[in-house]
């Protein structure tokens, strides 16, 4: 078996070939008519593809399943328990062929949250340590507005002719999570949202979209140092 070269390349450490980094989005689901209905998805391969170029870790592609809470309904979504099951699948896969040790899931898709009730579960079935990184959504703003939009425009995936429709919540009530009266009354910050498309509409600033996907980008770098600084979790050898 060939000995690999785990210094070769642009590598400030060996062991990040162990942490891997795996994106997850939502496919299938609405965000007006100026985003694709895979836009979480997107951004989260972007920042998750970006942070393996730059720190070295492996990029481990994109889980395909999401969740939503039963409150929201703008999208083809998945069980909680089917999407636990699936990332351990494609971890333990990861694992068996890779050799990683560390895994950070980049969420980009806010109804994925509840995921970190069977972190715990991940780790255990898996054997790797589990690292949830979901700085876009706590930076983006409400759902298909000017944060998106503006990482939208920068990753060429917004439709600016569609801009001016997109405060048309009376047609598209997923924007900022208006029509979903439930979910606005038990959770104040989907209900800060939608007050802010009503009160404040949106916009497109490319620059503005760049910054937040950097700030997300930076925050997995920063989770890939933390691991690397912590020893524990590392094979001696991959």
């Amino acid at each position: 078996m060939a000995k690999l070269r785990l210094t070769a390349g642009n590598v400030s450490n060996p062991n990040v070939h162990q942490i891997g980094i795996i994106a997850l989005g939502s496919h299938l689901e609405n965000h007006g008519p100026a985003l694709p209905i895979d836009t979480d998805s997107k951004i989260a391969s972007y920042i998750a593809f970006n942070a393996s170029l730059l720190s070295g870790a492996k990029y481990l592609g994109i889980i395909y399943p999401a969740h939503e809470i039963d409150e929201i309904d703008h999208g083809i979504h998945n069980t909680l328990e089917d999407l636990c099951n699936n990332i351990i699948e494609v971890l333990k896969s990861a694992k068996k062929y890779l050799g990683i040790s560390k895994v950070i899931i980049v969420n980009g898709h806010g109804g994925n949250l509840p995921l970190v009730t069977c972190l715990g579960e991940i780790e255990e079935k898996t054997d790797l340590m589990i690292t949830l990184n979901s700085k876009v959504i706590e930076s983006e703003g409400p759902h298909g507005g000017t944060g998106e939009l503006s990482m939208g425009k920068y990753l060429g995936i917004t439709n600016e002719a569609e801009v001016v429709n997109q405060t048309d919540t009376e047609t598209y009530g997923e924007i900022g999570l208006t029509m979903f009266a439930k979910a606005r009354e038990n959770d104040p910050n989907i209900e800060a949202g939608a007050r802010d498309i009503a009160e404040n509409g949106v916009y497109v600033d490319e620059e503005y979209g760049e910054a937040l996907l950097n700030l997300a980008i930076d925050s997995v770098l920063l989770d890939v140092q933390k691991n690397l600084d912590s020893d524990y979790g590392f094979k001696k050898t991959l």
